[in-house]
């Protein structure tokens, strides 16, 4: 059969947005005195993590699965600034106060935009 394509024509969008993320990680580094806040989202839930990557350690991390933020559903705007105000007082605790915002290839709207929004009310620099 000349001329079939037999791969998809359509890729995933999560597959996208892994390129978009790892090309944003060729510009994005987190060092102790200043480590990366990354963000990951699925369809029901939001996670952060503080990530020193030259010790390649997580520092900090909170997401809308933890018990202390009893979020009834971790899907959405209100979960989201929930996560970014708890990672926030975290990373504070910890001694850490500037950090470099990694969206993690999605766009910065939405839940990523609220989780940074509750981040910096909570004293977190970016």
């Amino acid at each position: 059969m000349k001329g079939v394509n037999i791969l998809p024509r359509k890729s995933s969008r999560n597959i996208a947005r892994a390129k978009r993320h790892l090309r944003i990680r060729r510009h994005i580094s987190g060092t102790a005195t200043c480590p990366r806040l990354n963000v990951y989202r699925s369809l029901s839930n939001i996670y952060a993590q503080v990530i020193d990557d030259v010790a390649g350690t997580t520092l900090v991390a909170a997401s809308s699965l933890d018990k202390d933020l009893n979020l009834s559903y971790g899907g959405n705007v209100a979960a989201a600034k929930a996560v970014g105000e708890a990672v926030a007082k975290k990373a504070i605790a910890k001694g850490i106060d500037t950090v470099v915002f990694d969206r993690g290839g999605y766009i910065y709207h939405g839940r990523v935009a609220a989780l940074a929004e509750g981040a910096r009310e909570a004293g977190l620099k970016f």
